[in-house]
């Protein structure tokens, strides 16, 4: 098996056809109803992806979504997920499996809904900045008073586009959304990403974690019309995690997630540049602090839980 401080950023399997490289996984076919999901060390931030990685990403990315689809299966009764196994896919040779046995899942094919389902418990990042320009997020109208990372009254939807690798996703309201995915869909998604969100929250406050905001996917079940969670869910890639004991309302927040990077980035004027490599120290804060979001979420150390696969 491939070292756990080894930094992957880049893999290749000759023994399935690959579909697709994203900004931090690599999609592959098994069959014609699943696929495989290989999340390599690979950070991007803005929208753009760092020259190197960060190390045990991929593995603690890849075990924190098993374990949530776990835990919100539970909390949601019916809850539908595109989730199969951590279990590598006996096409691969036994070099293969052993490169990504901590790093991959086999998920059902689906059809996905092209939109980022974002829900936002507290105001923070872009929503913090349009309020303050004009009182709203996403162009939704928000109560007055409100402070830097206050929470809002109820968690709000506010969903952007997908976009294409190299593009930048855009801020768009539930309105334009119901555009794209239709209206006989946008209702329920938007139902199904504030439930998922409220119990992740809830879940996670029990351990000491603050849940900001996060992004979700959904896909089509065409056989069933089912909305099924997919992707990764409520990582430190895909979320703002803050922690509990620190949390003070008209600042900015400590984070376990890649504000840290982002941070960085914006102090050093480096924001959507290209090709960036961050210095160690930053690659090992960002490892640092995802590490201590797993361990908090699921009780055990990432390395604890890579030694029991």
């Amino acid at each position: 098996m491939a070292s756990s401080t080894t930094v992957v950023t880049s893999i290749e399997l000759s023994s399935l056809p690959k579909l697709a490289r994203g900004k931090v996984r690599d999609l592959y076919q098994i069959d014609d109803q699943t696929l495989l999901f290989v999340t390599t060390d690979r950070i991007s931030a803005y929208d753009v992806i760092m020259a190197n990685g960060v190390p045990l990403k991929g593995a603690i990315l890849t075990q924190i979504s098993a374990h949530w689809f776990g835990v919100l299966s539970a909390r949601i009764p019916g809850l539908k997920t595109h989730f199969l196994t951590l279990s590598p896919p006996a096409a691969l040779t036994p070099a293969e499996q052993d490169l990504v046995r901590t790093r991959s899942m086999q998920v059902r094919k689906l059809k996905v809904f092209p939109v980022e389902a974002i829900v936002r418990g507290y105001i923070t990042g872009s929503a913090w900045t349009e309020y303050q320009k004009s009182g709203t997020v996403h162009g939704l109208a928000q109560p007055a008073g409100l402070q830097q990372c206050s929470p809002f009254p109820q968690p709000i939807y506010t969903p952007s586009t997908k976009a294409e690798l190299g593009s930048h996703d855009e801020n768009i309201s539930p309105a334009q959304a119901a555009e794209i995915v239709g209206p006989r869909y946008a209702a329920r998604i938007e139902a199904l990403a504030l439930q998922v969100y409220t119990a992740g929250a809830a879940y996670a406050r029990e351990r000491g974690i603050i849940i900001a905001d996060t992004k979700f996917e959904f896909g089509l079940d065409e056989e069933t019309d089912d909305i099924v969670l997919i992707d990764e869910v409520l990582t430190p890639d895909s979320s703002r995690f803050w922690p509990a004991d620190q949390y003070q309302v008209g600042r900015d927040q400590d984070s376990f997630d890649k504000q840290y990077l982002r941070n960085w980035l914006t102090a050093e004027g480096l924001k959507y540049k290209d090709d960036v490599e961050m210095p160690a120290h930053i690659a090992e804060a960002t490892s640092a602090r995802y590490k201590d979001a797993f361990k908090l979420l699921t009780g055990n150390t990432i390395e604890e839980a890579l030694a029991a696969l």
